[in-house]
C-alpha cells in the first residue's frame, strides 16, 4: 500500500507530500490544478515514461518519492531480496529526471535500472487512466479478460509452449531441403579438410625433426669437408699434428729419465695426445657417415612445404592443427546425427500437432464454460450501474488454424437496449458505458492485480444516480485494497474513505499546487462546490451533507 508520495518540481508543483491510506483514495480539484500531475508521478515511480518536458520550468531536477507498506507482500519482499536490495517492512523509490539526461532510480537508497523498476512498479501499482476503458475497443484484449476469468493462466501457457514447438517444426519442415543442402555442404568439407589432415599422418613434434634433418642434408657437403679437413690436418696426413706431438711427447720422455721434474709435463702430453688422437677418429667417423643426399633432401623439404600450406590453411601449429581436426571430426559426428529424413520430421511434426489439437479442445472447453457465466455477472454488474436492459455477449468464434493462444477468437457483444441484437462493444457502447462496464469487470474478475489501483477521471461521460452507482462500485472495488481515482463528480467523491483536495493558487508570481486531506466539514464544503460551484449555496451544503450520510449507510 502506498502512504506517502513527495513531489518536487514536477510541471506546476514545486514541492508537495501526500499522506495516503487504504481504501478509496479521492482526489478532487478545478481542473488544472495538478490532480493529473499527481497521477503522472504516480506513473514515474512505476517506470513510465518520463521527458525533461514534466520538469518544472526553470528548474534542472525533478524528483518524485513514495514510500510503501509491504506487509503482507511476501511475494515482493522475496522479489526484492533476490534482485539485491535491501528488504524491510516499508519500501522507498525514488526517481530523478534531470534536463542533462542524467535520469536515475533508486530502490531502498540502492541505485536501480529502469527495467527493474517497471518489473516492481507492476507488482505495486496499477493505473487505469482517462482512456483506459478504451481497452475494451480492443477485442484482441478480450481473449485476455476471458482467461483470467477462467482462471487458464497455467493452460494457455502450456498452449503457448506447445504451438511454439509446433510452428518451430513447421518452419523446420519449409527450410528443409534448404537446410539439408548446408549440411551436406558443411558434411562434405569437414570430410574433406579431415581426409586432408588426417592424410598428412601429423605428429607434434614432427616439424622440429624435419627442420634439423633440412639443415643437414642441405649443408652436407660442407660438413664432410669440415671434418674430412680437420681429420686429416690431427692424423692423416704426413705432417699431421698428432705426429709431430709424438715426436714432441718421447723427447721429453727421454728428457724426463735425466730430470725426474720434467715427468709431469710428459704426462700432460700423454693426456692431450690420447684427447686429441679420440677426436680425429670422431672426426673421421661424422665424415664417413655424412653423404649429399639430393632425394632425402627434396622430400624433407617437400614434406615441410606440405606442413607449412596446412598451417595457413586450418592452424598456426602442427599441434593445433591436430587438435582442429579432432573438433571437426565431433562437428562432422553431430551433423550427421542432424541429417534426417523428410519423412521423420513429418512424422514428428504430424505428433506434435495431435498434441497440441488435444491442448487446445481442452483449452476452448474451459473457455466456453467460462464464458456463459461471465456473461450473466457483467450483465448484472451493468445494470447495477443503470444501463438497467443490457445485454452482454462473449463471442467466442473457433479459428482454422491455431494462434499462439489457442484456437478460439474471442470478442465482447453488447445491446444497452431491449430487443436489439448484440453488436461488437467497440461499436456501439458509448464513453460513458464503456466507464462503467470496466468497473463491471473489476467486480467479477478475480484479483490478480497490484494492491494499489488508480483510476483518472473513471467517471467521465456520467453523472447524477450513475455517478453514484459508480462511486459505490469503486468503494466496493477498494474493499480489502487500496484505490486512487481523480474525479469531478460530486456524487463520486461522497463515497470517499479518504478525500484529498488539489488547488492551486499564485505565490511569487508563480503557480504551485497544494493538497488538503479533508475532514468531514471539508468534505461536505468541497462536495457542495462540485455541485454548485464557487457560489457555495445553503441547499448545496445540505444536499453535499445527505450524499456524505447516504454513502455511510
Amino acid at each position: 500500500m502506498l502512504t506517502e508520495l513527495s513531489i518536487r518540481n514536477v510541471a506546476i508543483i514545486d514541492k508537495l507530500q501526500i499522506c495516503f491510506g487504504p481504501g478509496l483514495n479521492l482526489l478532487t480539484g478545478e481542473t488544472g490544478a495538478g490532480k493529473s500531475i499527481i497521477v503522472d508521478s504516480l506513473s514515474l515511480i512505476c517506470g513510465g515514461r518520463a521527458s525533461a518536458d514534466l520538469i518544472r520550468s526553470g528548474e534542472e531536477e525533478a524528483t518524485v518519492e513514495a514510500l510503501f507498506n509491504l506487509d503482507g507482500l511476501n511475494l515482493l519482499q522475496n522479489s526484492l531480496r533476490e534482485s539485491g536490495f535491501d528488504v524491510a517492512d516499508e519500501l522507498l523509490v525514488k526517481r530523478c529526471l534531470s534536463r542533462s539526461g542524467r535520469n536515475r532510480v533508486y530502490i531502498n537508497g540502492s541505485l536501480a535500472t529502469l527495467g527493474q523498476l517497471s518489473d516492481l512498479g507492476r507488482q505495486l501499482i496499477t493505473i487505469h487512466g482517462q482512456h483506459e476503458s478504451q481497452a475494451l475497443l480492443r477485442p484482441e484484449h478480450h481473449l485476455l479478460l476471458l482467461d483470467s476469468f477462467a482462471g487458464t493462466a497455467e493452460q494457455r501457457q502450456q498452449f503457448n509452449t506447445a504451438f511454439d514447438l509446433w510452428r518451430r517444426m513447421s518452419e523446420q519442415i519449409s527450410d528443409f531441403d534448404q537446410q539439408e543442402r548446408e549440411i551436406i555442404r558443411r558434411i562434405d568439407l569437414l570430410s574433406y579438410q579431415i581426409d586432408e589432415i588426417r592424410g598428412a599422418s601429423l605428429k607434434g613434434s614432427e616439424e622440429q625433426h624435419l627442420l634439423e634433418q633440412q639443415r643437414l642434408l642441405s649443408n652436407a657437403e660442407r660438413l664432410s669437408s669440415v671434418t674430412g679437413s680437420g681429420y686429416e690436418s690431427l692424423y692423416g696426413s704426413d705432417r699431421a699434428l698428432l705426429g709431430e706431438l709424438k715426436r714432441i711427447k718421447t723427447a721429453i720422455s727421454d728428457a724426463a729419465a735425466i730430470d725426474p721434474a720434467l715427468a709431469s709435463l710428459h704426462a700432460a702430453l700423454e693426456e692431450g695426445y690420447l684427447q686429441l688422437e679420440d677426436t680425429a677418429l670422431q672426426l673421421r667417423d661424422y665424415a664417413s657417415r655424412i653423404e649429399s643426399d639430393p632425394a632425402q633432401l627434396k622430400a624433407v623439404e617437400d614434406r615441410l612445404d606440405l606442413l607449412e600450406r596446412l598451417k595457413r590453411k586450418y592452424a598456426p601449429t602442427v599441434e593445433e592443427m591436430i587438435r582442429l581436426c579432432s573438433s571437426m571430426e565431433a562437428e562432422l559426428d553431430e551433423l550427421k546425427g542432424l541429417s534426417r529424413s523428410r519423412e521423420e520430421i513429418e512424422n514428428e511434426l504430424a505428433r506434435q500437432f495431435d498434441k497440441l489439437k488435444l491442448q487446445g479442445a481442452e483449452l476452448g472447453d474451459k473457455r466456453r464454460s467460462a464464458a456463459s457465466l461471465l456473461e450473466q455477472l457483467l450483465a448484472g454488474e451493468i445494470r447495477q450501474l443503470a444501463i438497467n436492459h443490457a445485454v452482454v455477449k462473449v463471442a467466442i468464434d473457433a479459428l482454422a488454424e491455431p494462434r499462439s493462444n489457442g484456437y478460439e477468437k474471442v470478442e465482447f457483444m453488447f445491446s444497452p437496449n431491449p430487443g436489439e441484437p448484440p453488436k461488437p462493444l467497440a461499436k456501439i457502447a458509448s464513453g460513458g458505458e464503456l466507464s462503467r462496464i470496466m468497473l463491471a469487470f473489476k467486480q467479477v474478475l478475480p484479483e490478480g492485480e497490484a494492491p494499489t489501483l488508480v483510476f483518472d477521471e473513471v467517471d467521465t461521460g456520467v453523472g447524477g444516480a450513475v455517478a453514484g452507482v459508480v462511486g459505490k462500485k469503486l468503494k466496493s472495488v477498494a474493499n480489502g485494497r487500496q484505490v486512487f481515482c481523480v474525479t469531478h463528480s460530486p456524487q463520486v467523491a461522497a463515497w470517499a474513505s479518504r478525500h484529498i483536495k488539489v488547488e492551486k493558487h499564485i505565490e511569487n508570481g508563480r503557480t504551485v499546487t497544494s493538497v488538503d486531506t479533508l475532514d468531514r466539514e471539508g468534505q461536505v464544503h468541497e462536495i457542495a462546490r462540485m455541485l454548485a460551484g464557487e457560489q457555495i449555496t445553503g441547499a448545496a451544503l445540505q444536499h453535499a451533507t445527505e450524499m456524505l450520510d447516504t454513502a455511510l449507510i
